[in-house]
């Protein structure tokens, strides 16, 4: 038995795209026939609306599948591989310690986590839902198996109101998960997350950190300070150490940034 991860841009996701694409090439093609619609100039302008928005589809389209094809967990790029056993690494769990995985989709960093904390108790916590239908509980916990981890436990919960008590965790971590979360103060969701961190726990959480999104992230960083945080660090994660530049350019990835630090 293979774990199986998925993939962060599902295979329907790009299957919808192309169907698109091809719908309104033919709509193009029957509604800009001077035939069907009895007028050369509702012709044209039909042709011009569908033909442009089958342009438009098939430019999503094609970077949806970059985006796939690179996120292959067991591709040959692994992109999607490096970005977690990279995360992971970054975070130490004391012997008896607990660690929430914000945001777990499939289980990977979760698991990632778990195998190099074998003595700790990893928690991976996710909505899922229809947004994202092929991740589920069921699916981490057999990826889990599969890779012979027993450290773990995964359960529904929202980023937004993590169902834990304050400074309940050694350490938390997440992975591309809060730009995602439409119409939020990102800021604030950050702050929800780190409430649950002990004093002197740590976190490492790795996400498309740009101004967009998420406003001053240097400013952010400074309140940490002044909150009592011992060390905060934004590290570009675009520079060949998770990626490299033009991996990041390509697929629109040079926001990525990693969010380390110790409370």
């Amino acid at each position: 038995m293979k774990p199986n991860y998925k993939n962060w841009v599902p295979k329907g996701m790009v299957a919808g795209y192309l169907v698109g694409t091809a719908a309104t090439l033919i709509a193009a093609a029957v509604f800009g026939s001077v035939g069907f619609v009895g007028s050369l100039t509702w012709a044209i302008v039909l042709f011009s609306i569908f033909a442009t928005l089958a342009f438009i589809l098939a430019v999503i389209s094609a970077f949806m599948l970059a985006w796939h094809n690179a996120f292959s967990y067991n591709g040959t790029r692994q992109l999607s591989r490096r970005i977690i056993e990279k995360t992971a690494a970054k975070v130490v769990v004391p012997v008896g310690g607990k660690c929430l995985d914000v945001g777990c989709g499939s289980g990977a960093l979760t698991i990632a986590v778990a195998k190099k904390n074998p003595k700790a108790k990893i928690i991976g916590v996710d909505r899922w839902g229809k947004d994202y239908a092929s991740f589920s509980k069921l699916l981490c916990e057999d990826n889990a198996k599969a890779e012979g981890v027993k450290n773990v436990e995964f359960m529904q919960g929202d980023a937004l109101v993590l169902p834990f008590s304050d400074e309940s965790f050694d350490a938390v971590t997440s992975n591309y998960v809060y730009h995602n979360i439409p119409g939020q103060d990102r800021q604030a969701v950050l702050l929800e997350t780190l409430r649950v961190l002990k004093k002197g726990g740590t976190f490492a959480i790795h996400d498309l950190f740009t101004k967009q999104k998420y406003g001053d992230m240097e400013a952010f960083k400074q309140k940490l300070l002044k909150m009592g945080y011992e060390k905060v660090d934004l590290v570009d994660t675009t520079k060949n150490d998770f990626m490299t530049e033009k991996e990041a350019k390509y697929l629109f990835l040079s926001g990525s940034a990693l969010l380390i630090g110790k409370k």
